[in-house]
């Protein structure tokens, strides 16, 4: 006996669910999107507004919800464009049926974000019709063609962030320096676009500077700014010890550019990250007019570089005062703090410690002043007219980095070779041309190699680095005495930090000056 088949005819629409027989209009919304601010791109976002107002309302049987907007806004990800994440929200929360748009393209040119999106709205009956691709979502055909036409859409957009970043670096390669203005103290752009000197703003560049080199640190600088009412490149009075560090090295305020300092790691999610090697820098040398003079710039680097991680400038003597018997640092305690007889003292930090029980004495802050003073004095005095005719004969030999440069570049090429021996080495073992035993012998003798390259390259670099430094410290101090006369000389937080490398006190009571060229003074002290 045949069985008996009887049809029941759906009385439901497939993805919404709605009754068949329903004749509710159809709540439609418009979505247009431009992706630059350009005046030609405006009117076209205009122009798109309009057409989906006009095109919704005189459509039969479709009631207008809202045209949603983006202007101004890339296409390559919809994580940034808050019109986009509106309309999904109101879609999925079911005030829309029916979402028309242009193209695949003005939807998401990212693959992912496009199709997840689709399938989001899909799953709450809610239909996406790309008119250019002539594409309905609810379609059986609508993923499908969906998947291609963003993958199209997305190498679009890969192809267009090659040419922009090419755009990017060819320029970089040329030396034309850009600044962001809008966030940059002390340069304006320019009527040819190049950065000019903000007198007003740099007055503050130049503040910051002088605190610094008084031995100011970065957190006091920023509450000093505060203090002051100094406007950040924002316009804000509140400062931060990260923007004073930021404006200490920038090397803009020299009037050089270093190009490329960070690159996009991906093109949809136009993530920008710290260059450290992986594409090429370029650096420009007076690109434009300098606020702060080159030496004193980098003379500053050299002092960051020294107080990272060790060295507190609360005080310009911290940091500066060695005990000569046990190698500690002298810092300050204070006597009868709060009564008439508040003294501020220095002395060895361990001095009364058990291994230690330092016999070296302890100096009022003002006895170190005079001491500095006197230590001065005696050296211009000793020295004549040119404080530092004792050692200019010297100086070229003592800062001469060839020899080291021509090891450098020696041991450069060997670690080349060694790197290269251990590449060597891996894509035999991957072609099976080694035992086991043979590939692990061979490995551990050519990585220990390597080792022992990158370390004397390592070695070598850090001690041209190091001369370098000191150089530039040199260079500025040399500066400094240039016009100094005994008659300027008085203790200042500027002239001692510029002047004095570190100061010694010994077992006798006497305090030794080694001042930046290495000559050494040592003043009476009562």
């Amino acid at each position: 006996m045949s069985p008996t088949v009887t049809k029941i005819p759906a009385t439901r629409a497939l993805h919404t669910g709605k009754p068949l027989s329903a004749t509710a209009l159809k709540r439609v919304a418009g979505y247009a999107r431009v992706s630059t601010d350009n005046e030609d791109q405006v009117s076209s976002y205009q122009a798109q507004v309009d057409y989906y107002t006009t095109y919704i309302t005189d459509h039969p049987g479709w009631e207008l919800v809202k045209v949603y907007t983006d202007e101004g806004i890339t296409g390559t990800s919809t994580a940034k464009r808050a019109g986009f994440q509106t309309m999904v929200a109101d879609a999925l929360a079911g005030k829309i049926d029916l979402i028309v748009t242009k193209s695949v393209s003005r939807f998401a040119r990212n693959t992912v974000d496009s199709l997840t999106t689709v399938r989001k709205l899909k799953d709450k009956g809610v239909e996406v019709y790309f008119q250019r691709e002539n594409i309905w979502t609810l379609d059986s055909k609508g993923e499908l063609l969906i998947t291609i036409m963003s993958s199209l859409a997305q190498e679009e957009a890969r192809s267009i962030s090659e040419n922009v970043t090419w755009g990017h670096r060819k320029r970089f390669a040329d030396g034309k320096v850009t600044m962001p203005f809008g966030s940059f103290l002390g340069y304006d752009r320019g009527e040819d676009g190049q950065p000019v000197i903000n007198e007003e703003q740099a007055k503050t560049v130049r503040e910051i500077y002088s605190l610094f080199l008084e031995g100011k640190s970065l957190r006091e600088i920023a509450r000093i700014l505060t203090e002051r009412g100094r406007l950040t490149a924002r316009g804000k009075t509140q400062w931060s010890r990260t923007a004073v560090r930021s404006i200490l090295t920038n090397e803009r305020y020299k009037g050089d550019a270093l190009l490329q300092k960070t690159y996009t790691k991906d093109f949809l999610t136009k993530e920008l990250v710290k260059n450290n090697g992986e594409v090429p820098q370029y650096y420009v040398t007076g690109s434009h007019e300098a606020i702060i003079d080159p030496l004193v710039w980098d003379f500053v680097q050299t002092q960051l570089a020294q107080s990272k991680g060790r060295r507190s400038r609360k005080h310009v003597l911290s940091h500066s005062i060695v005990c000569g018997q046990c190698g500690a640092f002298f810092t300050p305690k204070t006597w009868h703090a709060g009564t008439k007889n508040e003294k501020r003292i220095w002395r060895c930090s361990a001095k009364y410690e058990q291994h230690t029980h330092c016999t070296t004495r302890h100096y009022t802050t003002d006895q170190i002043e005079k001491a500095f003073e006197t230590a001065l004095a005696t050296m211009l005095h000793a020295n004549g007219k040119d404080p530092l005719t004792l050692v200019e004969q010297v100086s070229a030999d003592l800062f001469d980095t060839s020899g080291l440069e021509a090891e450098v570049e020696i041991a450069w090429a060997v670690l080349n070779a060694a790197s290269q021996a251990l590449a060597d080495l891996v894509e035999k073992g991957a072609n099976a041309t080694l035992t086991a035993g043979e590939y692990d012998q061979k490995y551990a003798a050519a990585t220990c190699a390597y080792d022992q390259a990158q370390a004397k390259h390592s070695q070598l670099q850090e001690q041209v680095n190091e001369i370098r430094e000191r150089k530039t410290r040199y260079d500025f101090y040399r500066r400094s005495l240039t016009d100094l006369t005994q008659e300027q000389v008085t203790f200042t937080p500027l002239l001692f930090h510029t002047l004095i490398d570190h100061a010694t006190a010994q077992p006798d009571g006497q305090i030794c000056f080694t001042f930046r060229d290495g000559q050494t003074v040592t003043p009476q002290i009562d």
